[in-house]
C-alpha cells in the first residue's frame, strides 16, 4: 500500500502528463495573447475617397490608402475594416493590395457587410514556423477599397 503525501502533490503526477499540461497551458497563453494583438492596426494613413455614379440607382465608392508594414514588425495579423454609408444591398466590399500603383494587385479580398453595414478583413502579415519567420507583407502598399452604394439624391423630389 502506498501513502500519498499532501505536501508534495507533484509526486503523484505522471511526468508525461505534466509536460502535456504545461505545453497546453503555454499554447493557451500564446493564443489568448494573440487575440489581444489581433486588432492592432497595421496602418493608419490618410485616405482619399471618390465616388463614381454607375446609374441612377448605384454608385461605386473607391477609397485609396497606404498600408505601411515596418521591417521589424512582430505582429502576425493585419486588418482592413470600415463602415459603408447607405450601401446597396447584395454587393460585397472588394479590397485590393498593390505593391505600387503601376503593378497588378498582389492580394485581393471580397468580404460581405455585417448587419450594421460594417466590414472587416483580417489577413496574415507574418508567420513563425519552428523559428523561421515568413513575412507576407513588408514595406509600403497601396490599398484600394471598393463599395457599391446607393446613388445620393441631390433633390427631394425623389422622396
Amino acid at each position: 500500500m502506498s501513502v500519498i503525501s499532501a505536501s508534495n502533490p507533484l509526486r503523484t503526477c505522471n511526468s508525461g502528463y505534466a509536460k502535456s499540461l504545461a505545453t497546453l497551458c503555454f499554447f493557451g497563453m500564446m493564443l489568448s495573447m494573440s487575440v489581444f494583438l489581433f486588432d492592432v492596426p497595421v496602418f493608419a494613413e490618410t485616405s482619399q475617397t471618390t465616388t463614381l455614379k454607375l446609374d441612377d440607382e448605384l454608385s461605386l465608392e473607391k477609397t485609396v490608402t497606404v498600408m505601411s508594414i515596418p521591417e521589424d514588425n512582430t505582429l502576425p495579423w493585419g486588418a482592413v475594416k470600415g463602415k459603408v454609408n447607405d450601401p446597396a444591398q447584395g454587393y460585397p466590399v472588394i479590397i485590393q493590395f498593390f505593391k505600387s500603383v503601376e503593378d497588378d494587385p498582389i492580394h485581393v479580398a471580397q468580404v460581405n457587410l455585417r448587419g450594421d453595414d460594417s466590414f472587416e478583413y483580417k489577413f496574415r502579415v507574418l508567420s513563425i514556423d519552428e523559428g523561421n519567420v515568413n513575412r507576407f507583407f513588408e514595406g509600403d502598399y497601396v490599398v484600394k477599397i471598393f463599395k457599391v452604394v446607393n446613388t445620393p439624391r441631390d433633390d427631394l423630389d425623389h422622396v
